[in-house]
């Protein structure tokens, strides 16, 4: 694997170029295809494998795969929200003792200005098999890049990759890649799914193929095994967790 040297100016143009073309494409399929045949197919409650219909990129799992919980998210990287939720789902994963697992799926959010950008790089530093460091660097630093012009924004990709990489990663094919149309695929698959599952916003939860609503000012619940777990509409990052940790109770007695 190519180390870090310095970032090459043609991959940075390469990026540059992609983004736009990358975000008027997605955005321009979404609606055509969201009802598209080879959706069918695809259990949108279970982890979906690599297929040609996601650009062999399959679902991003944080945890264990075959944990008895899956809870499905979709998200933006420029979402705030999310970004809050995604420091305590990291958590509560790593102290559930391999019984909770969260799929990430991409919700991209049209005005976002730079969401469809977050979003390629992250697919593309997970082609070299980095997605959840830099998932995890994107969200953290939000605020640095969110609003950043189209050229600053490449720059701060770019370190990002270096850093959750530590310098080890190949920076020539990370922005080739963001280009590719593998995380092209996999983004606009994302997206269908999300759209034929009822997403509306983000952060959007699922656990057994139901909704879990933050957003919604009634309050809402689950049903798990039987029993009904409801939250109210004062719902924070604090209680998500502790909901979490109640689902995962219920879910594994």
């Amino acid at each position: 694997m190519k180390k870090f040297q310095g970032f090459s100016a043609v991959g940075v143009i390469l990026g540059l170029v992609a983004i736009i073309l990358l975000g008027a494409g997605i955005f321009a399929v979404i609606d055509g295809n969201n009802r598209a045949a080879e959706l069918r197919k695809y259990d949108f409650y279970s982890v979906i494998e690599p297929t040609a219909s996601n650009g062999m990129i399959g679902d991003h799992v944080k945890g264990n795969p075959d944990a008895p919980v899956l809870i499905f998210e979709y998200a933006d990287y420029q979402c705030p929200a999310c970004a809050s939720m995604n420091k305590r789902i990291n958590k509560i994963v790593e102290e559930s003792d391999g019984k909770l697992a969260v799929v990430y799926r991409n919700f991209l959010l049209s005005y976002h200005q730079n969401g469809t950008a977050a979003a390629a790089a992250a697919e593309a530093a997970g082609l070299q098999g980095y997605w959840k460091e830099y998932a995890d660097k994107l969200f953290s630093k939000q605020a640095e890049w969110e609003y950043a012009s189209a050229s600053e924004r490449t720059e701060y990709f770019n370190k990002y990759f270096v850093e959750v990489t530590n310098g080890e990663g190949d920076i020539d094919k990370f922005n080739q890649d963001i280009a590719s149309e593998a995380v092209f695929k996999k983004i606009s698959f994302d997206m269908k799914i999300a759209q034929r599952a009822g997403v509306a916003g983000t952060p959007m939860f699922y656990v057994d193929g139901q909704l879990i609503d933050l957003t919604n000012k009634q309050g809402g619940s689950v049903t798990v095994n039987g029993e009904v777990i409801s939250w109210d509409s004062a719902q924070s990052g604090d209680k998500f967790a502790e909901l979490l940790k109640r689902i995962i109770e219920v879910k594994t007695r």
